[in-house]
């Protein structure tokens, strides 16, 4: 639980070598009792647990996670919360950008984008949320992308995934209210990590650990919404009323 002053001491972190999910934990790390990185190959990441350690965190483990398993969310977030007590925050930060032009050929290409990015984030959200509304307290961060906001033709399929992921923890987020728990959706444009090497930076590109900066101040602001950077909400906000004729002109 946080302590009296509203510090995290406990994270959760889904996807567990997202360089925004390490930066965001780096940033917490002085002050935080207990980090636990889930992801799919724990043992690469010795390194960052032995960072985050040096970084001030108490207690730092990996745990194995497969966010595309679905059939075994419920033992893993019932196991995750045996073993580490309660959860302050959960960081939901999986997720595959994935070939476009591939997905747009095979089916299956396209089914792995979307099972990584919304029905894997949808199925483990569902018993991590009934975790936090039984000990009354915790937010989810939700890793989402401008991307959903409109889907673009050089990535729609990415887009769509995330606009189902968006939408989803909106609603969680409002069917959440009174509990005690929050969902904080947090909407980057593009970010320079691993997953977009040797991509064309879009503009306003930005940073993981500026990213990790407005999550952390989002935390301590109990937002709902976080934009990085914050302009991409008035970007946005133009972009998904321009005329489609229009739109689909633009190089998006």
């Amino acid at each position: 639980m946080k302590d009296a002053l509203g510090t995290v001491q406990s994270v959760l972190v889904l996807g567990g070598g997202s360089d925004i999910a390490l930066a965001t934990c780096r940033k917490l790390a002085p002050r935080t009792k207990t980090i636990v990185l889930a992801a799919r190959k724990p043992e690469a990441l010795d390194g960052a647990v032995g960072v985050l350690r040096a970084a001030g965190a108490q207690r730092v483990e990996a745990v194995a996670f497969d966010a595309t398993d679905c059939g075994s969310h419920d033992a893993f977030v019932s196991d995750v919360f045996e073993r580490f007590g309660d959860f302050d925050v959960v960081l939901i930060a999986f997720g595959v950008l994935g070939d476009q032009a591939e997905a747009e050929r095979d089916g299956r290409a396209a089914r792995e984008i979307v099972d990584a990015n919304y029905v894997g984030a949808v199925s483990v959200a569902v018993p991590v949320s009934r975790r936090l509304h039984d000990q009354g307290h915790g937010t989810i961060v939700a890793l989402s992308s401008v991307a959903g906001e409109r889907a673009r033709r050089s990535n729609f399929v990415y887009g769509s995934s995330k606009a189902g992921f968006d939408a989803f923890f909106q609603g969680l987020g409002d069917a959440l209210v009174g509990t005690g728990v929050q969902v904080m959706i947090v909407r980057p444009g593009f970010v320079h990590t691993k997953m977009t090497a040797g991509v064309e930076a879009a503009p306003l590109a930005t940073t993981p650990e500026k990213v990790a900066d407005a999550i952390v101040d989002g935390l301590q602001r109990g937002r709902e919404i976080v934009w990085v950077p914050g302009v991409m909400r008035w970007v946005m906000s133009v972009l998904r009323h321009v005329p489609r004729p229009i739109f689909r002109r633009l190089p998006l």
